[in-house]
């Protein structure tokens, strides 16, 4: 006995209801539509409506039973309305049928200064707003994980892990090595005036460890990983990758975001502890190397002037910033067109959108930071 039923029903006249009820999958077999044609052919009905009575599961079995219905509607002059079918059902049903019907274009009118300065604000408004529920839908994406009910494969996430971490290491070395370099020259300038060279240990291992290391980790992450983000996915997009994805039942956030998510969530403080070391490496080779410091002196004053809650700043800054770098890449990537400028236009809007939150969240805890007095 199938699993898949559907009722007819009149419940107003000229109009006729479709109940749809079960597991319409093509396992399950195709559909008869047969009696919901004969139905239509009577020349009494001027409406068609469908109604979701129980839909349990649906594939294209489902969309190939309302399409030929609907074509045989269309076929006796019978209005069709779609509203009362599931969102996905609907719109492929609107894609099988050539897209929804086009409205005639309004003649165009070149908004005004204030006009397109609100429309710009309005805009970020609601790229904000878009943000924010994106990030309310990966938190329940990361209940059902945590429910024991992955989507994605394991083979992903550690895919997923290796882009972020391993494969990151040598540009994240030259940078965060550079700029331990560049914070020691800077303050020896200055120190020198004083005597106080040795105190250089304490410049750049403070300043690497609360700052330098997990902003400049983020932006790096957001112009290398955060763009790579867009730029599959947006392609994904364009190839309807992402349509067939939620055809088949599949939320492209359990098995596209979450996966990439979790590895920036993971891999970002590991990648700022290193560079944290990396940093002070740095200062260290131009304290012994340039201030006549030694080794021994060097590594001592770190260590008495960097202190474990400074460590702690760092990597919470690491968890927020893995956060912004994943979500802006993903939602870019989901935005996009489905054209080869929209992904390339993806992927540049992931890095600005990425950099200009990391100096955002940055501000943010340096005002908090002060307020607590740590």
């Amino acid at each position: 006995m199938a699993d898949f039923a559907f009722e007819i029903d009149q419940p107003a006249p000229n109009t006729l209801r479709l109940s749809l009820a079960g597991r319409w999958r093509l396992a399950n077999g195709l559909p008869d539509a047969a009696r919901a044609e004969r139905a239509l052919g009577g020349g009494r009905v001027e409406r068609l409506e469908f109604a979701d009575a129980g839909l349990e599961a649906w594939d294209s079995a489902l969309v190939t039973f309302l399409l030929r219905v609907t074509r045989a509607a269309r076929r006796a002059d019978v209005a069709v309305d779609a509203d009362g079918l599931p969102d996905g059902a609907r719109r492929l049903l609107e894609m099988a049928e050539g897209g929804p019907k086009p409205r005639e274009a309004a003649p165009a009118r070149r908004p005004g200064l204030l006009s397109r300065i609100g429309g710009s604000a309005l805009t970020e408004l609601r790229g904000v707003g878009e943000m924010l529920q994106f990030v309310g839908e990966s938190v329940l994406s990361m209940g059902r994980l945590l429910r024991g009910r992955p989507a994605f494969k394991k083979a992903d996430l550690w895919l997923a892990i290796q882009q972020a971490g391993a494969e990151a290491l040598p540009i994240v070395t030259i940078i965060t090595l550079l700029v331990g370099l560049i914070l020691a020259f800077v303050g020896a300038v200055q120190l020198r005036w004083f005597g106080a060279e040795i105190y250089v240990a304490d410049l750049v291992g403070i300043a690497m460890t609360r700052e330098m290391a997990p902003i400049m980790t983020g932006i790096v992450l957001a112009g290398r990983t955060g763009a790579a983000y867009a730029a599959n996915i947006g392609t994904m997009q364009g190839n309807e990758e992402i349509d067939a994805l939620k055809t088949l039942g599949i939320s492209p956030i359990d098995f596209l975001v979450l996966p990439r998510l979790i590895a920036m969530l993971v891999m970002m403080p590991l990648l700022v502890l290193y560079g944290d070391a990396v940093g002070m490496f740095g200062g260290w080779i131009v304290g012994v190397g340039m201030l006549d410091l030694t080794s021994a002196a060097y590594i001592q004053e770190t260590l008495r002037g960097v202190r474990i809650d400074h460590l702690w700043i760092g990597l919470v800054k690491s968890l927020f910033f893995g956060l912004i770098v994943a979500t802006a890449g993903c939602l870019r990537g989901l935005q996009a067109g489905r054209s080869a400028a929209a992904v390339g236009e993806a992927a540049t809007s992931a890095v600005v959108t990425g950099i200009v939150y990391i100096i955002v969240v940055d501000a943010i805890f340096a005002v908090l930071c002060n307020v607590l007095g740590i």
